[in-house]
């Protein structure tokens, strides 16, 4: 169980606070939609459950225990826009490589091609760049994704072939997921439950 309680956060005394004695919680193989508008704190949030932020007042835990900053991060997250999430000096193989070397088989269901290895990202279009960071997350170790509107900014072919990689990952691996999204139509589709906190 992924399980966080009691989180509350704002950026600094001058804002408001985003979230307070926010509670949120995913089991091993749930997916889980969080709908809501934009700037209402849905990404802070995610960041938070992946240790880039910490909140000002609250727990997370993972199967009951703390995250080790430092270690491996059994959570992981995708981001809307993958081109900031990666180091544009780095080829397309040291990213991949950063977790660990992705399977052969979860790359070609991700049509990652070997001919990519050798670019650098800005070489890549931005469906491309999202697969290489979606292989990069999928390491042995994660136990949860959080999907931070990852397939929004794709076209519809692209976004059902992720997706379904997605699915049929996290089936195989028991992982949970957290699928942030405008779109409440994709959140119906995909997701077991809805967390309504940011609406």
């Amino acid at each position: 169980m992924l399980e966080a309680k009691n989180l509350s956060f704002r950026y600094s005394k001058k804002h408001q606070r985003l979230f307070q004695n926010l509670d949120i919680s995913i089991a091993p193989g749930e997916r889980v939609g969080l709908p809501g508008p934009s700037g209402r704190g849905k990404s802070t949030l995610a960041k938070i459950l992946a240790g880039y932020l910490k909140p000002d007042e609250g727990d997370i835990t993972v199967d009951g225990k703390q995250i080790v900053h430092g270690s491996f991060n059994p959570v992981q997250i995708l981001f809307q826009h993958p081109e900031l999430a990666v180091n544009p000096r780095w080829k397309i193989k040291n990213i991949l490589n950063e977790a660990g070397t992705p399977s052969a088989d979860l790359l070609d269901s991700l049509k990652i091609s070997s001919s990519w290895a050798e670019r650098y990202p800005n070489e890549l279009s931005g469906g491309e760049l999202q697969r290489v960071c979606l292989a990069r997350a999928l390491d042995g170790r994660t136990g949860y994704l959080l999907c931070d509107e990852m397939t929004s900014m794709l076209d519809p072919l692209t976004q059902a072939s992720i997706w379904k990689t997605v699915l049929e990952t996290a089936a195989e691996r028991n992982l949970g997921l957290l699928i942030i999204s405008h779109d409440t139509a994709l959140l119906d589709r995909l997701c077991h439950r809805k967390v309504e906190a940011f609406i």
